[in-house]
């Protein structure tokens, strides 16, 4: 496994284009493989996140079985002129080997948190539809539902009936044998949560080391041979509803851990969903 970090350079025009369409940056990630590997859900996958740093700088995270190429890249949002490789790519399989239960890590998940509705219009027995989630709590409460067969438990704020102590910090620092950034980059606008859980028939307040943050709909055409303004009519427009969790968490399963470090977690995964990456707690 490797974790590869790409910085974009935004005065471009084709970054530019790039950033505007998942579809296209999925495609320009993909194209960095000979043979990408299979989206069978047996082996790990490629998957890969945008991430905003302080003073406008993109970086584009990428978590893949084989060792990627990146040239194609750096011609197209790069700096080519400048004779560097233009992207950094680590050795991560040493770093998920090394993974323990009851280790704690700072983390970042991108991610897109949906559930599965019956309207009161649809008939009876009529199979459910995927919807978004929309409010914060309910995409941290989604992220909450997800930790048990994930592998991991994201830790309670101190004050909590179960607390872990330490705030969750800022700034930006290299994490150990991830290559990632740190989960809050300085400036960022973000909601800390406190999730409501009910337990024993009665409600509760929890607080979580979770923020939720870049919370959005994303809407993009897939190309289709049509006219850009006919791309809705042709029904290839791409909708889903994305969300940014910085937290803590402590491992509780290594095995399930690591398949989501390498698998992704949720929908979404081939446009920038479904990445996780840790930095060490300071």
């Amino acid at each position: 496994m490797y974790l590869t970090r790409f910085r974009i350079n935004t005065a471009r025009t084709e970054a530019r284009r790039l950033l505007s369409s998942p579809h296209r940056l999925h495609g320009a990630v993909n194209m960095a493989f000979p043979e990408p590997p299979a989206r069978d859900g047996e082996g790990p996958r490629v998957l890969w996140r945008l991430d905003q740093a302080p003073g406008g700088r993109v970086d584009l995270l990428v978590s893949s079985p084989g060792r990627p190429d990146f040239t194609h890249l750096v011609e197209q949002a790069g700096w080519p002129s400048l004779g560097e490789q233009g992207w950094t790519t680590f050795a991560y399989g040493e770093f998920l080997d090394a993974l323990a239960e009851d280790d704690v890590w700072a983390f970042r998940l991108t991610a897109n948190p949906v559930h599965h509705i019956r309207r009161s219009q649809d008939p009876v027995g009529a199979p459910t539809k995927r919807a978004a989630h929309l409010t914060v709590h309910h995409q941290a409460g989604w992220l909450l539902k997800q930790q048990e067969r994930a592998g991991f438990a994201v830790l309670r704020r101190s004050g909590s009936p179960v607390s872990a102590a330490g705030a969750v910090g800022t700034g930006e620092e290299a994490p150990r044998g991830t290559g990632g950034p740190a989960p809050h980059p300085a400036g960022e606008r973000r909601t800390t949560v406190t999730v409501p859980t009910v337990e024993a028939g009665g409600s509760e307040e929890w607080g979580y080391q979770l923020v939720v943050h870049d919370r959005a709909p994303v809407r993009f055409g897939k190309p289709s041979g049509n006219p850009p303004h006919r791309a809705s009519e042709s029904g290839s427009d791409v909708r889903f509803t994305r969300a940014t969790f910085d937290g803590r968490l402590r491992i509780t399963d290594v095995a399930a851990f690591r398949r989501v470090l390498t698998h992704g977690l949720g929908k979404s995964k081939a446009y920038g969903c479904g990445l996780m990456t840790l930095a060490p707690v300071r």
